[in-house]
């Protein structure tokens, strides 16, 4: 599964969402995890429709399944778990990207809480009905 953290120093969770110019995006298993790429992103703050400068991010993170914040605002929240995106907060900005993937591959490992068991389920259901729609077109 792909797993995004936003982070100003590709070593802590330490951004907001909506505020991030940098996603590190990695992909996760029960064997480890591997960094894939970080998603560059023009972030102006001063930009009146903070709406519309989420899209894109949204949108670059469909296909994962986990992103972890410092922060986020309700809206993009909504927005990302509509699109099965679970967004989960960092206890504080001084949580490690690595310490968070490696609790990750050990939770795969063994019993997953009811949550990421959620989170994996309803990814894999919307993959399976994007295959089904892109057959029948």
């Amino acid at each position: 599964m792909k797993i995004a953290f936003t982070t100003t120093d590709r070593v802590h969770i330490n951004s907001h969402f909506g505020q991030s110019k940098e996603i590190d995006i990695y992909e996760v298993s029960e064997s480890g995890y591997q960094f894939l790429e970080t998603l560059r992103f023009d972030v102006n703050p001063t930009e009146e429709n903070n709406e519309s400068k989420l899209a894109p991010k949204i949108n670059a993170l469909a296909d994962c399944t986990i992103i972890y914040v410092i922060a986020i605002g309700g809206s993009a929240a909504a927005r990302l778990i509509k699109k099965g995106v679970t967004p989960v907060k960092a206890k504080s900005e001084d949580e490690e990207i690595p310490e968070v993937l490696t609790k990750l591959v050990k939770t795969l490992k063994g019993n997953p809480p009811p949550w990421l068991r959620k989170a994996l389920q309803s990814k894999k259901a919307n993959f399976l009905d994007e295959v089904e729609n892109e057959a029948t077109v």
